[in-house]
């Protein structure tokens, strides 16, 4: 006779120690891992993936940027961010120039396609992340907002 499977059952989001019984470094990534898969999803059809997001929205803040410099700032490691931007290139969504001293250094910025796919999936983002604050006060925000860029900084120098 054969033992049932007893299996232990995994809790929703939100349940157990995936609520607010977790551990909230836990509970940060299971957040982000849902932000990013909505806006994947809102991205889809557009062909644009959240990281592929997050490098042309750096690159619209901060143009001329080099791969090491975008990198770092899109939260990626050089090999990964390498592949989407010359997926991005061959799409047509950027262009790349010579650094106008060091021949051997190349800009990556924005081509005028890639501005315009850029404010369409802004719409879209901007629409999960309003519904990410939904329910929150200007001051709640505010204070969610710093509570995150502490923890982000926090270990950092400032020098």
């Amino acid at each position: 006779m054969r033992k049932p499977n007893q299996r232990p059952s995994i809790p929703a989001p939100g349940e157990g120690k995936r609520g607010e019984e977790g551990y909230l470094g836990y509970l940060l990534r299971q957040a982000a891992g849902a932000h990013r898969l909505r806006v994947e999803r809102a991205l889809a059809d557009l062909g644009v993936t959240q990281p592929q997001f997050v490098t042309l929205t750096m690159l619209a803040a901060y143009p001329g940027l080099s791969n090491a410099d975008l990198a770092r700032l899109a939260l990626l490691t050089p090999q990964t961010l390498s592949v989407i931007v010359a997926n991005l290139e061959r799409a047509g969504a950027l262009a790349r120039k010579p650094h106008a001293v060091h021949g051997r250094i190349q800009h990556i910025d924005l081509s005028d396609s890639g501005r315009a796919l850029l404010r369409t999936c802004r719409e879209r983002v901007h629409a999960i992340e309003s519904e990410l604050t939904e329910g929150l006060s200007a001051p709640e925000e505010r204070a969610v907002r710093r509570w995150l860029v502490g923890v982000a900084t926090a270990g950092t120098s400032k020098s």
